[in-house]
């Protein structure tokens, strides 16, 4: 066997293992940031537009409450990351610290699964 046969090999098996861990990474990142700060920044910025509360009741509002963002099954830290530091078409362009996005991620997140199933 060549060594570049063999170096071809381990790149390929490298990127095959890798790969896999990739979900699993996105899945286990680490929560940073205070949701309690995180709900005071949502209430300043985000209340003009968005329910930012916890909710007991259905949501079929646009746009969606904090509560419907958080049961998404999308709804990841990352995804929430990148969202918040994206510009969006019918949303205020706000600029958040890395600090504010941390806590408000933090805040959505902890609204994840917090209502029971509404029955329809």
């Amino acid at each position: 066997m060549k060594i570049c046969d063999f170096a071809g090999r381990a790149v390929a098996a490298f990127l095959s293992i890798a790969s896999l861990a990739a979900p699993v990474a996105a899945v286990a990142q680490a929560l940073e940031g205070d949701p309690a700060s995180g709900r005071q920044i949502a209430t300043r910025f985000c209340s003009s537009c968005h329910r930012v509360l916890p909710m007991t009741v259905p949501d079929r509002a646009d746009p969606p409450s904090f509560q419907s963002i958080a049961d998404l099954p999308s709804t990841t830290v990352l995804s929430l990351k990148v969202f918040l530091h994206s510009n969006h078409k019918n949303m205020p362009n706000f600029i958040l610290s890395p600090a504010e996005s941390n806590d408000v991620t933090a805040y959505i997140l902890s609204l994840k699964n917090h209502t029971p199933p509404f029955k329809q």
